[in-house]
């Protein structure tokens, strides 16, 4: 079974930037495309960004594109989350996750979509 271990957030004004970091065993990392998803409260889990096995692309919810940047590195084992401008709307607990296929992660709603998840960081960010 995959484990997930996201990390890397805080507290920060609108405007300023994050890294969250997640680091990722129980699955051959480099086999795997991987995500980010982020809950708020009172809202149903949606997707943020994913990026391809190779790290050559990657795909973003239309509200933080231009905004946050995946990336990945295979040989730790970990895929990260850079965010920038942020906004009090992107308050949130950001996961990770991880599937076979990109389109697996783009298209998953809600924390059912996948059997296992992480602790989750929390990001909040205030006006």
């Amino acid at each position: 079974q995959v484990q997930l271990a996201e990390s890397g957030g805080g507290l920060v004004q609108a405007g300023g930037s994050l890294r969250l970091s997640c680091a990722v065993s129980g699955r051959t990392f480099s086999a795997s495309a991987a995500g980010w998803f982020r809950q708020a409260p009172g809202k149903e889990r949606e997707f943020v960004a994913a990026i391809i096995r190779g790290g050559g692309s990657a795909y973003y919810a239309d509200c933080v594109k231009g905004r946050f940047t995946i990336s990945r590195d295979n040989a730790k084992n970990t895929v990260y989350l850079q965010m920038d401008n942020l906004k009090p709307e992107d308050t949130a607990v950001y996961y990770c996750n991880v599937a076979a296929k990109l389109h697996t992660l783009v298209v998953a709603r809600g924390v059912g979509s996948f059997d296992s998840w992480g602790q989750g960081t929390q990001v909040t960010v205030s006006s």
